[in-house]
């Protein structure tokens, strides 16, 4: 089974499939260590889902079930609409012992309307209030398109 392979922060070089492989990943130690000392989890779930069409509570009900099979690693966005289930889902985890806030790496997103540098702070603070969060793991820019 070929895994292809990463790059290993720590020293830039690439780390071959079958290192990956014989890694016995699980959900208490897959993660890669980052050369500032962080780590991030390999395997991530996106959270995107179709506004229009998606069930309420739906990415919910997801985020529970992920944790509880060892997803630790979300990547998510303001402009997905569901930050505030994602948030309730994981402080629902957090509050019966599931995960603990540092378990969890979130990344979000900026969202095109909002790279103007006066808007990526309220846009952040946004993302944490519906998160309640108090930190986000890594916040990234969408596209490197800006929209009006």
């Amino acid at each position: 089974m070929s895994f292809g392979c990463i790059i290993d922060a720590t020293t830039s070089s690439k780390i071959p499939s079958e290192a990956i492989a014989e890694m016995s990943l699980t959900a208490q130690n897959h993660r890669i260590l980052l050369n500032d000392g962080n780590n991030i989890p390999i395997i991530g779930l996106g959270t995107y889902s179709a506004p229009k069409i998606t069930a309420k509570d739906a990415c919910y009900d997801a985020m529970k079930v992920a944790i509880d099979v060892g997803y630790r690693h979300f990547d998510g966005a303001w402009i997905y609409g569901n930050e505030g289930e994602i948030g309730k889902a994981i402080q629902e985890k957090i509050a019966d012992g599931t995960v603990k806030r540092e378990d969890i790496y979130y990344c979000g997103k900026l969202w095109n309307t909002f790279h103007p540098p006066e808007m990526v702070r309220p846009s952040l603070e946004k993302s944490l209030k519906l998160l309640n969060f108090d930190y986000i793991d890594l916040y990234i820019i969408e596209l490197p398109l800006a929209f009006k």
